[in-house]
């Protein structure tokens, strides 16, 4: 019997997708959007929750949600609903960008400017560990003392929690966002000395 399969990684500091930002991201980014990247899911591990994904179910799942994902309707919700329907009142982000990494699935996310986002952004900004989850339908078998989902799964969102439970899937500002964080402390620093020095 399908049930509603729940997966938390956390996000945090580092892993930082390396592929650049597309000349719209770079605009968002630079009228203070966020976009984050790194590890959304991952095949062939038990994770936190005690479940195995068997690489060809979650390979599958991906390419599925490719096109989802082209045709910007991949959302997210902050926070883990109990529905396998996405809420657009708590629509916090978008997937634009996702792939397989051997076994990890890697992705990229755009914080949208919706409520739910705004509040996503000033945690992100306050420093706060979130985690990212991944929400599909399936059933699931035991074997061996591991539980592994089934070839009925189907993956409907990643969303954005408060209490990850695997460790080692992260997700990090893009590099341009933290270049200009920093390129901002340089020129505060720069003119500091300048109006100490009086040039």
């Amino acid at each position: 019997m399908a049930q509603l399969l729940r997966e938390f990684y956390e996000l945090c500091e580092g892993g930082v997708c390396q592929d650049l930002l597309t000349e719209s991201e770079k605009r968002f980014v630079s009228e203070g959007g966020l976009i984050l990247s790194g590890k959304l899911q991952e095949a062939e591990c038990e994770n936190g929750n005690g479940r195995v994904y068997p690489l060809p179910i979650l390979s599958r799942e991906i390419g599925k949600y490719s096109k989802i994902v082209a045709d910007n309707r991949a959302l997210g919700e902050l926070d883990h609903p109990e529905s396998s329907i996405v809420n657009l009142a708590n629509v916090s982000h978008m997937v634009t960008k996702i792939w397989m990494e051997g076994p990890a699935v890697m992705g990229k996310i755009k914080v949208l400017t919706t409520p739910a986002g705004q509040i996503l952004k000033s945690l992100i900004e306050a420093n706060v560990k979130i985690g990212i989850s991944s929400r599909g339908l399936g059933s699931v078998r035991d074997d061996r003392g591991k539980t592994y989902v089934e070839d009925d799964f189907q993956l409907i969102a990643f969303d954005i929690v408060s209490e990850p439970s695997t460790a080692g899937a992260f997700m990090a500002l893009s590099e341009s966002k933290l270049m200009n964080e920093q390129i901002a402390k340089n020129n505060k620093v720069l003119n500091l000395i300048d109006s100490i020095l009086g040039t």
